[in-house]
């Protein structure tokens, strides 16, 4: 595939001058953190369009990109689906303040002490744990969706140049998080949204000029029948999926930590309510651009002469590496020099602020809801903001090993889903019984966060290896799946199974401070 790729002197000059910005922004903030509030959420100072640039900037990071455009090349125009859901949510969390407002007047930094504040100490710890597990697990293919991308735009197909690239820039990001905590995360993600919404207009232009829309419309029909418009078609995507996607567009604004950091950052209610309202147009974008960019790479690429046979195999399925490479493959071909390079910028600042947000959330979780409760909040402002930084290196080592060890046998989109349903499915449950109901216990809420590691079960290598070792083989079939159950099934049923838990677990075991009140 290289001898197909485009990429030059003058894109690596772009994609170079833009890394090394990034790292003097990480300089000079440092001055600016005095407290773990400003380390943290920023000193609580956000206002409406600060605000709304660092949401849509984390979020539509380089892995959004990536398994977006994986699931546009695979489901056609069927994913929008997933984008629609995704804006509607968002919007209606915006108007009513769903979760996001209750949370942002208590003033808390993380979801765990919102556990602490309405159950104990206990269900703070656990809750921290269950939420850095699965937060860190979820971001554990990052590196490798990143390494793909670079792979597949530059050429750099040396698997020895590739660890080096990736490498460095893991480096980069812990660097000027370690520095600056969420001032530098706010300050580069602004810069990071005004270089990704200039690339990603440019870059849509192009295909679409390239492809036509007739040809892209007429082809996916050809190739993908009514599945690749319609998401509830059987051959497709499947009401049980659509509905798994609704529940996904809430927890990615409302429930997931990072989403939430914003709301805790933002200067009052007011201003959190209308950075969700203008946030769903933000969501909508973030994955429709994508998707039509995997359709697009579905469409050129089978029409190439030369790259048809490798993307599209005479046994009709390509593995998942295969499907995340076809969009960077795509774009390398399609722009000229110059702009290839201004699109990697983006794509790269992409992936830096998706990055750098996330090892804030999870390394501040582990300090805050984890370390200093077990010690009694006895821990200094100055040890709360060190051991945030070593958690933070400590984490990125573990995505350079886990990125290279785990072997995905489904899309990156699936694999995200059900390693943040282990957190979600749980914390929803909490949440909306812990906000809304008085009778919710501490005891329905230590279930209903243990109910969260049967989404476990939603990620193919450990679903396969049990199902063999097992013998589950004729259970599965009877249930109707093929050789495997879909993650959309497995993640209904955790919901289920811990919104349940924690209602009964609550009447059974009611807390007696409640009952004495």
């Amino acid at each position: 595939m290289s001898d197909h790729v485009t990429f030059s002197t003058i894109d690596w000059i772009i994609v170079f001058a833009y890394l090394a910005g990034s790292v003097v922004i990480g300089l000079l903030v440092k001055r600016y953190i005095a407290s773990m509030t400003d380390y943290v959420v920023a000193g609580r100072a956000l206002k409406t369009y600060l605000g709304l640039a660092t949401m849509i900037g984390t979020e539509m990071g380089l892995v959004t990109v990536m398994y977006s455009a994986q699931k546009g090349f695979t489901g056609g125009f069927a994913a929008f689906h997933i984008a629609v859901v995704a804006a509607i949510v968002t919007l209606v969390v915006g108007l009513t303040g769903f979760i996001v407002v209750p949370l942002r007047r208590l003033e808390v930094m993380t979801i765990p002490e919102f556990y602490e504040k309405r159950f104990s100490r206990g269900v703070r710890v656990f809750g921290g744990i269950v939420l850095a597990f699965a937060g860190i697990l979820n971001m554990g293919m990052f590196l490798k969706a990143g390494s793909w991308f670079v792979t597949g735009i530059t050429g750099l197909e040396s698997v020895t140049y590739l660890n080096i690239v990736m490498t460095v820039l893991l480096a980069l990001v812990l660097f000027y998080t370690i520095l600056g905590g969420m001032v530098s995360v706010v300050v580069t993600d602004y810069i990071q949204f005004v270089v990704l919404a200039v690339g990603i207009f440019v870059a849509s232009a192009m295909a679409l000029s390239t492809l036509g829309w007739d040809n892209i419309v007429n082809t996916v029909h050809e190739l993908k029948g009514e599945a690749g418009f319609n998401p509830f078609h059987e051959e497709g995507f499947g009401a049980g999926y659509v509905v798994w996607m609704i529940f996904l567009g809430l927890v990615s604004c409302a429930i997931w930590q990072t989403a939430v950091l914003r709301a805790c950052s933002a200067e009052s209610v007011k201003v959190v309510k209308r950075i969700y309202i203008w946030s769903s147009v933000g969501f909508l974008i973030r994955f429709l651009v994508p998707y039509f960019w995997g359709i697009c790479a579905f469409v050129f690429l089978y029409q190439h002469p030369d790259l048809k046979a490798v993307f599209f195999p005479e046994t009709g399925k390509i593995s998942s590496e295969l499907s995340l490479q076809a969009m960077p493959v795509f774009l390398s071909i399609i722009l000229p020099a110059g702009l290839l390079g201004l699109v990697t910028a983006a794509m790269l600042a992409a992936f830096m602020s998706t990055h750098d947000s996330y090892l804030l959330c999870w390394s501040s979780v582990l300090t805050q809801d984890v370390l200093a409760p077990i010690l009694g909040d006895r821990m200094t402002t100055k040890a709360r903001i060190v051991w945030t930084r070593i958690f933070i290196f400590l984490i990125g080592v573990f995505l350079l090993v886990w990125g290279l060890w785990y072997a995905m046998q489904q899309d990156l989109w699936d694999y995200m889903a059900i390693t943040g349903a282990i957190y979600s499915t749980g914390a929803f449950a909490v949440l909306l019984a812990g906000l809304y109901w008085k009778r919710a216990s501490t005891v329905g809420a230590y279930g209903a966060l243990v109910c969260g590691f049967v989404a476990l079960l939603g990620l193919k290598p450990l679903q396969t290896w049990l199902i063999i070792h097992l013998n589950l083989e004729s259970l599965v079939a009877g249930l109707g799946f093929q050789d495997t159950v879909g993650s959309e099934w497995v993640g209904l049923f955790t919901i289920a199974l811990a919104v349940t838990v924690m209602f009964v677990g609550s009447l059974l075991f009611p807390d007696r401070r409640k009952e004495a009140a």
